[in-house]
Protein backbone atom coordinates (compact mmCIF):
# COMPACT_ATOMS: atom_id res chain seq x y z
CA UNK A 1 0.00 0.00 0.00
CA UNK A 2 1.48 3.33 -1.06
CA UNK A 3 0.13 6.77 -1.97
CA UNK A 4 2.03 8.85 -4.53
CA UNK A 5 1.90 12.65 -4.30
CA UNK A 6 1.68 14.52 -7.60
CA UNK A 7 1.44 18.23 -8.34
CA UNK A 8 2.77 20.88 -10.66
CA UNK A 9 5.88 22.81 -9.51
CA UNK A 10 5.20 25.17 -6.58
CA UNK A 11 1.82 23.57 -5.84
CA UNK A 12 2.87 22.77 -2.27
CA UNK A 13 3.01 18.99 -2.66
CA UNK A 14 6.36 18.58 -0.88
CA UNK A 15 5.21 20.85 1.94
CA UNK A 16 2.10 18.71 2.38
CA UNK A 17 4.27 15.57 2.37
CA UNK A 18 6.39 17.01 5.19
CA UNK A 19 3.33 18.07 7.21
CA UNK A 20 1.72 14.63 7.01
CA UNK A 21 4.80 12.44 7.50
CA UNK A 22 7.20 14.64 9.46
CA UNK A 23 9.84 13.65 6.90
CA UNK A 24 11.78 16.30 5.02
CA UNK A 25 10.86 16.43 1.34
CA UNK A 26 12.91 15.13 -1.56
CA UNK A 27 14.09 18.65 -2.41
CA UNK A 28 15.45 19.14 1.12
CA UNK A 29 17.26 15.80 0.98
CA UNK A 30 18.58 16.57 -2.50
CA UNK A 31 17.13 13.20 -3.49
CA UNK A 32 14.80 12.29 -6.32
CA UNK A 33 12.41 10.28 -4.19
CA UNK A 34 11.61 10.23 -0.47
CA UNK A 35 9.19 7.96 1.37
CA UNK A 36 7.46 8.66 4.65
CA UNK A 37 4.61 7.32 6.74
CA UNK A 38 1.70 9.27 8.18
CA UNK A 39 -0.19 8.08 11.26
CA UNK A 40 -3.94 7.86 10.61
CA UNK A 41 -5.82 10.04 13.13
CA UNK A 42 -8.39 7.81 14.86
CA UNK A 43 -10.31 8.78 17.99
CA UNK A 44 -11.05 5.11 18.67
CA UNK A 45 -7.35 4.28 18.80
CA UNK A 46 -6.67 7.26 21.07
CA UNK A 47 -9.43 6.13 23.42
CA UNK A 48 -8.05 2.58 23.59
CA UNK A 49 -4.61 3.95 24.40
CA UNK A 50 -6.09 6.07 27.18
CA UNK A 51 -7.92 3.05 28.62
CA UNK A 52 -5.06 0.52 28.50
CA UNK A 53 -2.10 2.88 29.05
CA UNK A 54 0.16 0.49 27.10
CA UNK A 55 3.96 0.47 27.02
CA UNK A 56 3.85 0.74 23.22
CA UNK A 57 1.39 2.37 20.82
CA UNK A 58 1.20 1.57 17.10
CA UNK A 59 -1.39 3.52 15.10
CA UNK A 60 -2.42 2.70 11.54
CA UNK A 61 -0.19 4.38 8.97
CA UNK A 62 -0.32 5.39 5.32
CA UNK A 63 2.94 5.36 3.29
CA UNK A 64 3.40 8.41 1.05
CA UNK A 65 5.95 8.99 -1.72
CA UNK A 66 7.24 12.41 -2.79
CA UNK A 67 9.18 12.74 -6.04
CA UNK A 68 11.33 15.76 -6.83
CA UNK A 69 11.07 15.71 -10.63
CA UNK A 70 13.96 17.72 -12.07
CA UNK A 71 16.45 17.44 -14.90
CA UNK A 72 16.01 16.86 -18.60
CA UNK A 73 13.43 14.10 -18.21
CA UNK A 74 11.35 14.93 -15.10
CA UNK A 75 8.37 12.84 -16.19
CA UNK A 76 10.52 9.72 -16.43
CA UNK A 77 11.63 10.29 -12.84
CA UNK A 78 8.00 10.47 -11.75
CA UNK A 79 7.09 7.35 -13.74
CA UNK A 80 9.96 5.29 -12.36
CA UNK A 81 9.26 6.16 -8.73
CA UNK A 82 5.46 6.28 -8.66
CA UNK A 83 4.42 3.61 -11.16
CA UNK A 84 3.85 1.15 -8.32
CA UNK A 85 1.74 3.52 -6.20
CA UNK A 86 -1.74 2.28 -5.35
CA UNK A 87 -3.30 5.74 -5.36
CA UNK A 88 -2.58 9.36 -6.21
CA UNK A 89 -2.83 12.46 -4.05
CA UNK A 90 -3.06 15.30 -6.59
CA UNK A 91 -2.12 18.66 -5.05
CA UNK A 92 -3.45 21.75 -6.85
CA UNK A 93 -2.22 25.33 -6.46
CA UNK A 94 -5.08 27.37 -5.00
CA UNK A 95 -3.05 30.08 -3.30
CA UNK A 96 -1.20 31.76 -6.18
CA UNK A 97 -4.13 30.93 -8.48
CA UNK A 98 -7.03 32.26 -6.36
CA UNK A 99 -9.50 32.25 -9.26
CA UNK A 100 -11.30 28.91 -9.29
CA UNK A 101 -11.15 28.58 -13.08
CA UNK A 102 -7.36 28.98 -13.02
CA UNK A 103 -7.08 26.30 -10.34
CA UNK A 104 -9.25 23.95 -12.41
CA UNK A 105 -7.05 24.63 -15.45
CA UNK A 106 -4.00 23.81 -13.32
CA UNK A 107 -5.60 20.53 -12.23
CA UNK A 108 -6.49 19.64 -15.82
CA UNK A 109 -2.96 20.37 -17.04
CA UNK A 110 -1.44 17.56 -14.99
CA UNK A 111 -4.46 15.28 -15.29
CA UNK A 112 -4.29 15.56 -19.08
CA UNK A 113 -0.62 14.56 -18.94
CA UNK A 114 -1.58 11.39 -17.07
CA UNK A 115 -4.38 10.62 -19.52
CA UNK A 116 -2.10 11.20 -22.51
CA UNK A 117 0.54 8.93 -21.01
CA UNK A 118 -2.03 6.13 -20.65
CA UNK A 119 -3.33 6.73 -24.16
CA UNK A 120 0.15 6.34 -25.67
CA UNK A 121 0.59 3.04 -23.82
CA UNK A 122 -2.70 1.70 -25.19
CA UNK A 123 -1.98 2.83 -28.75
CA UNK A 124 1.41 1.10 -28.73
CA UNK A 125 -0.06 -2.08 -27.31
CA UNK A 126 -2.92 -2.16 -29.83
CA UNK A 127 -0.44 -1.58 -32.66
CA UNK A 128 1.56 -4.63 -31.53
CA UNK A 129 -1.56 -6.77 -31.10
CA UNK A 130 -2.89 -5.97 -34.59
CA UNK A 131 0.38 -7.21 -36.10
CA UNK A 132 0.09 -10.59 -34.37
CA UNK A 133 -1.71 -13.54 -35.91
CA UNK A 134 -4.83 -14.73 -34.10
CA UNK A 135 -3.17 -18.07 -33.37
CA UNK A 136 -0.29 -16.32 -31.64
CA UNK A 137 -2.58 -14.40 -29.26
CA UNK A 138 -2.59 -15.60 -25.68
CA UNK A 139 -5.82 -15.56 -23.61
CA UNK A 140 -4.57 -12.36 -21.96
CA UNK A 141 -3.90 -10.82 -25.40
CA UNK A 142 -7.44 -11.71 -26.51
CA UNK A 143 -8.87 -10.09 -23.39
CA UNK A 144 -6.84 -6.95 -24.07
CA UNK A 145 -7.95 -6.82 -27.70
CA UNK A 146 -11.51 -6.64 -26.40
CA UNK A 147 -11.03 -4.10 -23.62
CA UNK A 148 -8.29 -1.72 -24.83
CA UNK A 149 -10.31 -0.10 -27.67
CA UNK A 150 -13.01 0.82 -25.14
CA UNK A 151 -10.43 2.30 -22.83
CA UNK A 152 -8.87 4.20 -25.74
CA UNK A 153 -12.25 5.85 -26.38
CA UNK A 154 -12.50 6.88 -22.73
CA UNK A 155 -9.05 8.47 -22.77
CA UNK A 156 -9.62 10.22 -26.10
CA UNK A 157 -12.70 11.80 -24.53
CA UNK A 158 -10.38 13.32 -21.92
CA UNK A 159 -11.58 11.08 -19.10
CA UNK A 160 -9.46 8.96 -16.75
CA UNK A 161 -9.60 5.17 -16.85
CA UNK A 162 -11.06 5.08 -13.33
CA UNK A 163 -14.27 6.45 -14.89
CA UNK A 164 -14.59 3.47 -17.26
CA UNK A 165 -16.66 1.32 -14.87
CA UNK A 166 -14.17 -1.53 -15.02
CA UNK A 167 -14.90 -4.79 -13.23
CA UNK A 168 -12.42 -6.24 -10.72
CA UNK A 169 -11.40 -8.92 -13.22
CA UNK A 170 -10.82 -6.29 -15.93
CA UNK A 171 -8.67 -4.19 -13.59
CA UNK A 172 -6.71 -7.33 -12.68
CA UNK A 173 -6.12 -8.13 -16.37
CA UNK A 174 -4.62 -4.63 -16.83
CA UNK A 175 -2.24 -4.78 -13.85
CA UNK A 176 0.88 -5.10 -16.03
CA UNK A 177 0.33 -1.72 -17.73
CA UNK A 178 0.89 0.59 -14.71
CA UNK A 179 -1.73 3.02 -15.96
CA UNK A 180 -1.82 6.36 -14.14
CA UNK A 181 -5.46 7.32 -14.53
CA UNK A 182 -6.78 3.95 -13.37
CA UNK A 183 -5.46 4.61 -9.86
CA UNK A 184 -7.88 6.10 -7.31
CA UNK A 185 -7.23 9.81 -6.83
CA UNK A 186 -7.71 12.29 -4.00
CA UNK A 187 -7.61 15.94 -5.11
CA UNK A 188 -6.22 18.40 -2.53
CA UNK A 189 -6.53 22.16 -3.10
CA UNK A 190 -3.77 24.13 -1.35
CA UNK A 191 -5.56 27.41 -0.61
CA UNK A 192 -4.51 30.80 0.77
CA UNK A 193 -5.44 31.48 4.40
CA UNK A 194 -7.79 34.30 3.35
CA UNK A 195 -9.53 32.21 0.67
CA UNK A 196 -10.47 28.95 2.42
CA UNK A 197 -13.74 28.65 0.44
CA UNK A 198 -11.86 28.06 -2.82
CA UNK A 199 -11.74 24.29 -2.31
CA UNK A 200 -15.54 24.09 -2.04
CA UNK A 201 -15.90 26.25 -5.15
CA UNK A 202 -13.43 24.00 -6.99
CA UNK A 203 -15.39 20.88 -6.00
CA UNK A 204 -18.65 22.42 -7.27
CA UNK A 205 -17.36 23.79 -10.55
CA UNK A 206 -14.87 21.08 -11.54
CA UNK A 207 -17.59 18.43 -11.44
CA UNK A 208 -15.18 15.64 -10.55
CA UNK A 209 -16.18 12.19 -9.33
CA UNK A 210 -12.91 12.10 -7.38
CA UNK A 211 -13.02 13.36 -3.75
CA UNK A 212 -11.82 16.95 -3.25
CA UNK A 213 -10.38 18.37 0.00
CA UNK A 214 -8.96 21.77 0.89
CA UNK A 215 -5.94 22.68 3.01
CA UNK A 216 -3.89 25.78 3.71
CA UNK A 217 -0.38 24.36 3.86
CA UNK A 218 0.94 27.61 5.29
CA UNK A 219 -1.31 27.33 8.37
CA UNK A 220 -0.91 23.55 8.64
CA UNK A 221 2.90 23.81 8.59
CA UNK A 222 2.73 26.16 11.59
CA UNK A 223 0.29 23.80 13.29
CA UNK A 224 2.45 20.71 12.71
CA UNK A 225 5.32 22.38 14.59
CA UNK A 226 3.29 22.76 17.81
CA UNK A 227 2.83 20.26 20.62
CA UNK A 228 -0.63 18.71 21.19
CA UNK A 229 -1.80 21.28 23.76
CA UNK A 230 -0.73 24.27 21.65
CA UNK A 231 -2.31 22.66 18.59
CA UNK A 232 -5.68 22.49 20.33
CA UNK A 233 -5.42 26.12 21.41
CA UNK A 234 -4.41 27.21 17.90
CA UNK A 235 -7.26 25.27 16.30
CA UNK A 236 -9.76 26.66 18.80
CA UNK A 237 -8.66 30.21 17.93
CA UNK A 238 -9.45 29.45 14.28
CA UNK A 239 -12.73 27.69 15.07
CA UNK A 240 -11.46 24.42 13.55
CA UNK A 241 -12.11 21.00 15.10
CA UNK A 242 -9.02 19.22 13.73
CA UNK A 243 -6.07 19.84 11.39
CA UNK A 244 -6.92 19.49 7.70
CA UNK A 245 -3.93 17.22 7.15
CA UNK A 246 -5.57 14.64 9.42
CA UNK A 247 -8.66 14.56 7.20
CA UNK A 248 -6.45 14.15 4.15
CA UNK A 249 -4.55 11.22 5.70
CA UNK A 250 -7.85 9.52 6.57
CA UNK A 251 -9.14 10.27 3.08
CA UNK A 252 -6.08 8.60 1.54
CA UNK A 253 -6.47 5.59 3.87
CA UNK A 254 -10.11 5.18 2.83
CA UNK A 255 -9.34 5.77 -0.85
CA UNK A 256 -6.92 2.84 -0.81
CA UNK A 257 -9.71 0.60 0.46
CA UNK A 258 -8.11 -0.07 3.84
CA UNK A 259 -9.63 -0.58 7.27
CA UNK A 260 -8.08 -1.24 10.67
CA UNK A 261 -8.75 -3.67 13.47
CA UNK A 262 -7.24 -3.45 16.94
CA UNK A 263 -5.30 -5.67 19.30
CA UNK A 264 -5.18 -4.33 22.85
CA UNK A 265 -3.34 -4.91 26.11
CA UNK A 266 -1.03 -3.29 28.63
CA UNK A 267 1.99 -4.19 26.50
CA UNK A 268 0.70 -2.64 23.27
CA UNK A 269 -2.33 -1.16 21.58
CA UNK A 270 -2.00 -1.58 17.82
CA UNK A 271 -4.11 -0.78 14.76
CA UNK A 272 -3.56 -3.41 12.07
CA UNK A 273 -4.13 -2.30 8.48
CA UNK A 274 -5.90 -4.71 6.10
CA UNK A 275 -7.85 -4.40 2.83
CA UNK A 276 -11.59 -3.99 3.24
CA UNK A 277 -13.34 -7.37 2.87
CA UNK A 278 -10.50 -9.39 4.44
CA UNK A 279 -11.50 -12.66 6.11
CA UNK A 280 -10.39 -13.52 9.65
CA UNK A 281 -7.50 -15.93 8.80
CA UNK A 282 -5.91 -13.45 6.41
CA UNK A 283 -6.32 -10.68 8.99
CA UNK A 284 -4.57 -12.93 11.51
CA UNK A 285 -1.76 -13.29 8.99
CA UNK A 286 -1.19 -9.53 9.17
CA UNK A 287 0.07 -10.15 12.71
CA UNK A 288 2.09 -13.29 11.94
CA UNK A 289 2.04 -15.99 9.27
CA UNK A 290 1.68 -18.63 12.00
CA UNK A 291 -1.58 -17.01 13.11
CA UNK A 292 -3.04 -17.54 9.65
CA UNK A 293 -1.59 -21.00 9.19
CA UNK A 294 -2.89 -22.29 12.52
CA UNK A 295 -6.07 -20.21 12.69
CA UNK A 296 -8.83 -21.71 14.85
CA UNK A 297 -11.18 -18.89 15.83
CA UNK A 298 -11.28 -15.11 16.24
CA UNK A 299 -12.62 -13.70 19.49
CA UNK A 300 -14.23 -10.46 18.34
CA UNK A 301 -15.79 -7.47 20.02
CA UNK A 302 -16.49 -4.27 18.14
CA UNK A 303 -15.12 -0.99 19.47
CA UNK A 304 -18.64 0.48 19.79
CA UNK A 305 -19.76 -2.48 21.94
CA UNK A 306 -16.59 -2.21 24.02
CA UNK A 307 -17.30 1.44 24.83
CA UNK A 308 -21.02 0.82 25.43
CA UNK A 309 -20.30 -2.07 27.83
CA UNK A 310 -18.14 -0.23 30.33
CA UNK A 311 -14.89 -0.20 28.36
CA UNK A 312 -13.94 -3.72 29.46
CA UNK A 313 -13.86 -7.08 27.70
CA UNK A 314 -15.65 -8.55 30.73
CA UNK A 315 -18.49 -6.09 30.21
CA UNK A 316 -18.79 -7.08 26.55
CA UNK A 317 -18.92 -10.79 27.51
CA UNK A 318 -21.55 -10.14 30.20
CA UNK A 319 -23.68 -8.34 27.64
CA UNK A 320 -23.41 -11.31 25.26
CA UNK A 321 -21.69 -9.22 22.59
CA UNK A 322 -18.39 -11.08 22.50
CA UNK A 323 -18.36 -13.36 19.46
CA UNK A 324 -16.33 -16.34 18.30
CA UNK A 325 -15.94 -16.12 14.53
CA UNK A 326 -14.63 -18.68 12.07
CA UNK A 327 -12.72 -18.70 8.81
CA UNK A 328 -15.46 -17.04 6.75
CA UNK A 329 -15.86 -14.03 9.03
CA UNK A 330 -15.13 -10.75 7.25
CA UNK A 331 -13.32 -8.40 9.61
CA UNK A 332 -15.01 -5.03 10.14
CA UNK A 333 -13.40 -1.67 10.66
CA UNK A 334 -13.09 -1.11 14.42
CA UNK A 335 -13.12 -4.76 15.47
CA UNK A 336 -11.03 -5.61 18.55
CA UNK A 337 -9.74 -9.15 18.01
CA UNK A 338 -7.90 -11.88 19.87
CA UNK A 339 -6.93 -14.76 17.57
CA UNK A 340 -6.93 -18.37 18.67
CA UNK A 341 -4.49 -20.51 16.74
CA UNK A 342 -2.51 -23.74 16.97
CA UNK A 343 0.55 -24.74 14.95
Amino acid sequence: MEMGILGLPQSGKSTLFEIMTGTKSSASHNETCVRGQAAVPDERFDQLVEIYQPVKVSPAKVPFVDVHAVGEHPWESVRQNLSGADGILHVVDGFSLPDVRLSIDSYRKLEDELILSDLLIIEKKLERLTKMSKKALSPQDISQVEILPRLKDVLEAGKPLRSASLTESEVFSLRSFSFWSIKPELVVINVAEDNMALADAFAREAGLTEPVMGICCKIEAELAGLDAADQKEFLASLGIAEPAFGRIIRGAFSLLGRISFFTVGEDEVKAWVIPEGTKAPKAAGAIHNDFERGFIKAEVMHYDDFIACGKTAAGVKSAGRMRLEGKEYIVKDGDIITFRFNI
